[in-house]
């Protein structure tokens, strides 16, 4: 038979396709409660979040239910289909985004103290006003936050980086990343980002490079923790 093209896989699609087979194979019936997160981790000999963002790419597919409080239960056999899978074999996960995004975004903060002129400033002050209004509307401010991170990266002039960030914010718009946000997004964690923003605009503002390298790598470094707490239930109303 000729040779298949070999495509590189993100390592929570392989712990993904390791579980859907395992699933497949009848090691876990439908109905039945797959082990702890902690248990598969360690098993799998990869971190707890890496496990998490796989199991959330199966929910996603429609193959596992996340029970809050009880555990994760095996509620569809697995589609043969590549189209049932929520990403395709390179898409970018939520946990590298957020890792690449530490690497480069405070640099990025650091140059837009540096060359931010007037107007990129006050773009700035725009998409933090936006995430203020938003969240007090009871909306989750996504949109604003966007707006915040392209301003600042609009601000550093740097094409490259430019096109960097904006592909980083895109990714945010899938449906795995979506489906992380609706448990582990909340009124509080946005309140906290807020604040964090307000640090990044702060030091921006005063023409303070080192603060604001610093400022934007704490509000990465807790953006991750808000990730990593313990499961909550996805609200009734949230976008997915």
């Amino acid at each position: 038979m000729p040779l298949q093209a070999v495509e590189p896989q993100r390592l929570y699609r392989q712990i993904a396709d390791q579980l859907r087979q395992l699933i497949t194979q009848g090691e876990f019936a439908l109905g039945s409660r797959l082990p702890a997160e902690r248990d598969l981790a360690t098993q799998l000999g990869v971190s707890r979040p890496s496990v998490r963002e796989a199991l959330i790419a199966l929910e996603v597919e429609g193959v596992i239910e996340v029970r809050t409080g009880s555990g994760i239960y095996v509620k569809a056999w697995p589609s043969p289909a590549p189209s049932a899978q929520v990403n395709g074999p390179t898409e970018w996960g939520p946990l590298e985004v957020m890792r690449a995004r530490l690497l480069v975004e405070p640099e990025v903060a650091a140059l837009a103290a540096e060359h931010a002129n007037g107007s990129q400033l006050q773009a700035i002050r725009a998409g933090l006003r936006q995430m203020k209004q938003a969240a007090r509307a009871g909306q989750m401010p996504r949109q604003g936050d966007e707006a915040f991170h392209e301003a600042i990266v609009n601000a550093c002039g740097n094409g490259v980086l430019q096109d960097t960030v904006v592909r980083y914010l895109q990714a945010r718009s899938g449906p795995l990343y979506e489906r992380l946000g609706e448990y582990f997004e909340s009124p509080e964690s946005w309140r906290a980002a807020i604040r964090e923003h307000e640090q990044v605009l702060a030091a921006i503002e005063a023409r303070a490079p080192a603060a604001a390298r610093k400022a934007m790598q704490h509000h990465l470094r807790q953006a991750q923790k808000r990730y990593s707490v313990s499961w909550r239930h996805a609200p009734a109303n949230a976008s997915g």
